[in-house]
C-alpha cells in the first residue's frame, strides 16, 4: 500500500468504526453495536486504511489485534473524535446563546422554590424532568441550560451551585402506621422501620436521605429497591417500607394510603440552582439573578 500520509482525508465515520471495531475486537459485535452489517464495516475500514496509507487491523487474529501503524494511529483516533465531539459541543453551545428559550431541569420534590423562581423569569422557559442522577449530568453534557437539585450533591467542574430556599424533611408512611396523628417523629422513632433502598444512586445520597447512621447507633435496614419517586410512594403505600423525603412532596401526592410526618430533629434539604460556570445566555443570567433576589 501507499505509505505517502501527505493531504489524508479522514472521514470522521470511519474513525470511530476504527475505534468502535477494536474496542470489541470482533467485527460482528461492532457492527451489531453500530446497526450496521459486518461487510458494510468491514469495506469501512478497508477505506480508511487505503487513505492512510497502512493496514490497521490484523483481520487473521481472534480477537482482533492492531498493526504497528493501528498502534500509532490510535491515540491519533482518540484525539481526533473527541475534538469532534468538542466542537459538536461548541457549535452546539452557538447556536444555544441565539436561542433565547431557556430549558430547565427539575426532578419531583423541591419544586415550590423552583415554580417560585420560575415565575420572575420574562424569558421563555421548557421544562424537561430528570431522572435523580441526571440531576448534574444533564447541565454538564447541555440538555439543559439549569437544574433545580436537592442534596447530597458533589461537586463538579465546570458546574456553580447556588442555594435558592430550604424545605424541612418529611417522613412517608402507610396510613396504619403507629406514628401517624403525630405532629412530628423523631428520627429515633424510625429505627424499628425499613427505609426504601435505592440501587442507581450513590451510598452519600442513600446514606443522607436515610439518615445513615442513625444518632441511636442503630443500623439503617433498606427494603425493596425503588427507582423514581412514584415507585417509592407506592411502595410506602404498601406498608412495607417508609421513606424520608421533602415536605413538597406533600403536596404532589394524594394518595390516600400515604401519610406524611415532620421530622424535627435532623437538618433541613437544601434546594439549589445548578447552572454552567460562566454561562452567558441570557436565561441563564435572568435566572441567576432571580435567584438571588429570592434568597433572604
Amino acid at each position: 500500500m501507499n505509505k505517502d500520509v501527505s493531504g489524508l482525508d479522514i472521514n470522521l465515520r470511519a474513525v470511530s468504526a476504527f475505534v468502535t471495531v477494536m474496542g470489541e475486537g470482533h467485527f460482528g459485535r461492532a457492527a451489531a453495536s453500530m446497526f450496521v452489517t459486518a461487510p458494510a464495516l468491514s469495506q469501512q475500514i478497508r477505506r480508511l486504511e487505503q487513505s492512510l496509507g497502512f493496514r490497521l487491523i490484523k483481520r487473521d487474529s481472534h480477537p482482533l489485534t492492531l498493526t504497528a501503524a493501528g498502534v500509532a494511529f490510535m491515540p491519533h483516533a482518540c484525539r481526533l473524535l473527541d475534538s469532534a465531539q468538542e466542537a459538536a459541543l461548541d457549535l452546539a453551545r452557538f447556536a444555544r446563546s441565539r436561542d433565547h428559550t431557556l430549558r430547565v431541569g427539575f426532578i419531583v420534590g423541591g419544586t415550590q422554590h423552583a415554580t417560585a423562581l420560575l415565575r420572575r423569569l420574562s424569558n421563555r422557559i421548557e421544562l424537561k424532568q430528570l431522572s435523580w442522577p441526571e440531576q448534574l449530568t444533564a447541565v454538564a453534557n447541555g440538555t439543559v441550560d439549569a437544574s433545580f437539585v436537592i442534596p447530597p450533591i458533589p461537586l463538579v467542574d465546570g458546574l456553580t451551585l447556588e442555594p435558592i430556599g430550604t424545605e424541612p424533611r418529611v417522613v412517608a408512611v402507610h396510613r396504619e402506621h403507629p406514628l401517624v396523628g403525630s405532629a412530628s417523629v423523631s428520627i429515633n422513632d424510625l429505627d424499628d422501620d425499613e427505609h426504601v433502598g435505592a440501587d442507581h444512586m450513590t451510598p452519600d445520597w442513600m446514606n443522607w436521605w436515610a439518615v445513615d447512621p442513625r444518632p441511636s447507633g442503630r443500623p439503617v435496614r433498606y427494603g425493596p429497591i425503588i427507582h423514581t419517586m412514584d415507585e417509592e410512594l407506592q411502595l410506602v403505600a404498601t406498608g412495607r417500607a417508609i421513606a424520608i423525603t421533602t415536605s413538597s412532596i406533600a403536596s404532589y401526592y394524594s394518595g390516600a394510603d400515604v401519610e406524611f410526618i415532620p421530622v424535627r430533629d435532623i437538618e433541613p434539604c437544601v434546594i439549589m440552582l445548578c447552572t454552567r460556570t460562566g454561562d452567558d445566555h441570557p436565561g441563564v443570567r435572568e435566572l441567576r439573578s432571580a435567584s438571588l433576589a429570592l434568597m433572604p
